[in-house]
């Protein structure tokens, strides 16, 4: 085949055309971080071999030397950047560089504002790989072959970062990946050994595969390259060394490479383990969570290797799901080298270094809440959600878990997540033995719900929790530090030593005065509530529904209901407050009882963030009561 009969052009993913741009204009004053992408993109690409090569040594075709070549031509004004990795095929090239095959796109891209700044973190969070080359070249062209294909098969892509690439077949000897980075007339620096060598020592020093360029020497006066290979990296795994020889701005390095970001990491952790089980574990909490967090298709983990040796990529096995944030290698000295992800699954070791790998995250984390609270405000605003899965999914942890949790509370009344369980019981009222919290479906339902009117009144603080999650976290967590956690709209209101015993024989004497009048209500409302009481929980409020100790609250079953979830029948309670006004005329009203009845029902179920199932009989008797109060 020839390439006059197979070039084809192709148009690029609309996504690629907008990040291209984006490439050029916004990421112009951190151009260098091109070079990083590209050589951590070469480093992936014999990691996979030397972990396909396990399994077929062939792969290798008799060159199982690895390394990452580079090399400039001054009169050309090219950059070259050649890998003997895995290679790629001629639909793995089109995928990898037509299409960005990451989920959250369209949001990527819809919360980008043309603020240089803002732009460039953004694209950073995106992982901007492959296509930074563009930011100091006008042409790209790739020549690749996948290892153990024919030398027909190659594949050559070409493009100057407009809305199309070329795509022909070509004959390539060597198997690998070889970029030529056709530069800018403005990037005649790059075009220098020593600027090379300087990137590389900045940003790949840590690259594990020798990264080699041809030796620079001075003779008769002037610099000439010889023909001779030198390795300007370290070429040495950097998660072996002692923690006292690497350098702060190392493992910064380090972490870009394997978590594919832009910004530097929030915290690290690096450890070697001794014992039944011998592996290294440098994990890092990034500084912003990515885009597919939330995407659970999406595979998210740590790079495994063992004994140095690459074994994959998004290991998940070696961390719990609500970890999945966490980016980093565990190196084993264990585990066999043909080790696959079923094998994982069963591994007694895996779970031996899965609990030691959780337990060191949770460990880094407690440290930032301890003497860092300004980071662990920022790791709380990222993954804040992400941590409070692993209340109902990690039981031998949840303790430990619920110590990070933070919680918006009446103490303040803002949204912001700034309350720990700890603080709640260092702040308890003379008396109070239990965590007082209310669940609803946002943040201004909560905060003003009538269940808290009591609570404000005597002072008592409230956790207002509004996320998704947290239904499921108080399911789960029904204790911490020996204090029962106790939603306020469920169940009967007991406060304890918080009230005196005049408060409660004048409750139980209201109860007993208004027997008449909710019994006429349960029987108005038959159907609807599972009874009808007399409230200690309102001062303001007229009525409130309260869901029985056992049954699901409302702003769960509504949630389980959105999602198609079949739930178990059950009624509220409605609790009624006798000192309000509506109550006081309805307990004398006789032509409109049921009316009033209804219409105190449907107001406190709206009250509670709770859908009327008739919105329109709702209306029509509001109306109906207001002429009526009018005529008379």
């Amino acid at each position: 085949m020839t390439a006059s009969t197979n070039r084809e052009t192709m148009g690029f993913q609309t996504e690629v055309k907008q990040l291209l741009q984006l490439m050029i204009h916004s990421l112009y004053s951190n151009r260098e971080i091109f070079l990083r992408e590209l050589v951590s993109n070469a480093s992936d690409a014999c990691d996979k071999l030397r972990f396909e090569a396990l399994h077929n040594d062939s792969m290798f075709e008799n060159d199982s030397e690895l390394k990452i070549s580079l090399n400039y031509d001054k009169e050309a004004r090219t950059l070259t950047i050649a890998d003997n990795g895995i290679g790629m095929n001629r639909d793995e090239v089109i995928n990898n560089l037509g299409t960005i095959a990451k989920s959250g796109t369209r949001e990527f891209f819809s919360k980008l504002s043309g603020d240089q700044q803002k732009d460039a973190g953004l694209i950073g969070q995106f992982g901007v790989g492959f296509y930074s080359a563009f930011i100091v070249a006008d042409k790209v062209v790739v020549t690749t072959r996948r290892a153990g294909e024919n030398t027909d098969q190659g594949v050559c892509w070409e493009s100057d970062g407009g809305g199309e690439f070329s795509i022909e077949m070509v004959e390539k000897t060597n198997r690998g990946t070889t970029i030529e980075l056709h530069l800018r007339e403005d990037q005649d620096d790059l075009l220098s050994g020593h600027k090379i060598r300087s990137i590389i020592r900045k940003y790949s020093d840590h690259i594990v595969q020798p990264i080699v360029m041809k030796k620079e020497e001075w003779k008769d006066g002037a610099q000439i390259t010889t023909d001779e290979d030198e390795t300007v990296n370290q070429a040495s795994a950097l998660w072996a060394r002692s923690k006292s020889e690497i350098s702060e701005d190392e493992y910064k390095a380090f972490y870009k490479h394997v978590g594919h970001d832009y910004e530097d990491p929030l915290a690290w952790t690096h450890a070697r383990v001794e014992g039944r089980q011998e592996y290294t574990q440098l994990l890092y909490v990034p500084a912003r969570a990515p885009f597919d967090l939330w995407d659970h298709k999406a595979q998210h983990g740590i790079k495994l290797y063992v004994k140095r040796v690459f074994i994959m990529d998004d290991a998940e096995q070696l961390l719990p799901s609500y970890l999945r944030f966490v980016r980093g290698i565990v190196d084993s000295n264990n585990l066999p080298l043909n080790v696959s992800r079923e094998i994982l699954q069963e591994s007694r070791d895996i779970k031996a270094i899965r609990e030691g790998c959780t337990k060191k995250v949770l460990g880094l984390l407690e440290e930032l809440a301890a003497h860092d609270a300004e980071k662990y405000a920022t790791f709380w605003g990222e993954f804040g959600q992400v941590i409070k899965e692993g209340v109902g999914q990690d039981f031998a942890n949840k303790d430990r878990i619920a110590g990070l949790l933070r919680f918006a509370s009446t103490l303040s009344d803002t949204p912001d997540e700034t309350v720990s369980l700890a603080d709640y019981i260092a702040r308890m009222k003379e008396g109070q033995d239990k965590i007082y919290y209310i669940t609803a479906d946002s943040f201004n339902a909560a905060k003003n719900s009538p269940h808290l009117e009591v609570f404000r009144k005597k002072g008592i603080e409230v956790l207002l929790l509004s996320a998704r999650v947290d239904e499921w976290v108080v399911g789960s967590l029904t204790e911490f530090k020996e204090k029962s956690l106790v939603s306020v709209a469920k169940g009967g209101l007991d406060l304890g030593a918080l009230e005196d015993e005049a408060e409660k024989e004048a409750q139980a004497k209201q109860a007993d005065e208004h027997k008449e009048l909710t019994g006429k209500i349960e029987t108005s409302l038959a159907g609807r509530v599972k009874e009808v009481r007399v409230t200690h929980r309102l001062t303001d409020s007229p009525a409130c529904l309260v869901a029985d100790e056992d049954d699901m609250s409302g702003n769960m079953a509504r949630m389980l209901k959105a999602a198609g979830q079949k739930i178990p029948e059950s009624m509220p309670i409605l609790e009624i407050n006798p000192q309000h006004p509506v109550v006081i005329r309805l307990k004398a009203e006789a032509q409109h009882f049921d009316d009033w009845a209804a219409v105190l029902f449907d107001q406190a179920l709206l009250a509670e963030g709770g859908q009327l199932d008739d919105p329109a009989g709702f209306v029509k008797r509001i109306n109906h009561l207001m002429l009526e109060m009018r005529a008379s």
